[in-house]
Parts: structure tokens; sequence; C-alpha cells
């Protein structure tokens, strides 16, 4: 029995067909997912560097970049890290001790506790995300070759 090529495009669409991924697939499928282990590696030192787990990084991170009108809820954080309520409840106890975020019971609803950064954390975000922003300028031809490669 002859095998069927699939007929690969760009749009987004599904391969039709019977046959799985060719080989360049695996390779650049690899290759994708160790740039992105690199770059978390590099966020992960950066964090460190000013004294945050790379965690604590993400949820700052989310905190600040969160585009609302309302402010961040303990509940949306969670969402965002994909962590659970209560393990978010804890990250923010950790960052709250370290004068890095403050809670505020919702005007709108007493049950909802909203996130804000404080000034100290500000800062930290300022230089992590300069750090980041630099790395990311530097890698992204890296990415864009691994993406077309991917050739999804």
């Amino acid at each position: 029995m002859a095998k069927r090529k699939a007929k690969r495009v760009k749009t987004g669409e599904a391969r039709t067909g019977e046959e799985g991924p060719e080989m360049a697939d695996y390779r650049a499928l690899s290759d994708f997912r160790y740039a992105l282990r690199r770059f978390l590696a590099f966020s992960g030192d950066a964090a460190r560097g000013v004294g945050l787990t790379p965690q604590q990084h993400q949820a700052l991170l989310a905190i600040l970049g969160h585009a609302g009108e309302t402010p961040m809820t303990v509940g949306a954080l969670a969402e965002r890290l994909l962590l659970k309520h209560h393990s978010t409840v804890e990250l923010v106890d950790r960052l709250g001790e370290l004068d890095l975020v403050r809670r505020a019971t919702a005007t709108d609803d007493r049950r909802k506790v909203t996130l804000r950064l404080t000034d100290k954390a500000r800062k930290l975000m300022t230089s992590l995300s300069s750090a980041h922003l630099e790395e990311l300028r530097r890698i992204r031809p890296v990415f864009a070759t691994l993406i077309d490669r991917l050739d999804v």
C-alpha cells in the first residue's frame, strides 16, 4: 500500500491524509521546545538574580500586564498562572511578605480580593522586563525561523 503524502497548509487548517508528522516536523518541534526552554531558563535566572522565584516573577508580570478596567483578582491570577486558587493565595501571601503586592477588598463584591503591585515591585519589573525584552529581540530571528520550519 502506497503512502499518501499529506498536504501542508499555512492557514491553520489540519493536515489531510493518514500519515503522521514527518521527521522534519519532529526536529522542528524539538528545536522549538529547546528554544522555549532556553528562554525560560534565561527568565528563571533573571528572576533569581533579583531575589524572586520564576513563579513570583510570572505573578508580578501577570498583575502588571492585566489589561482590564477592573483590578486583577486572586481568581483571575490563578487562571492566568494555571494554578489552583489555594496555591495562588499562598503565592500572593509570599509576595505580600516581600512587600511586592498589596491586597484590597473589591468595592463591588466583598468576596473578591484585588491585587496591585507596590512601588518596590514596579521597580523590579522595570528591570526584569527590560532584560526580557532585550533577550526576546536577540532571539526573535531564531523563533521566526523555527515557526517557519513548523509550517503550520
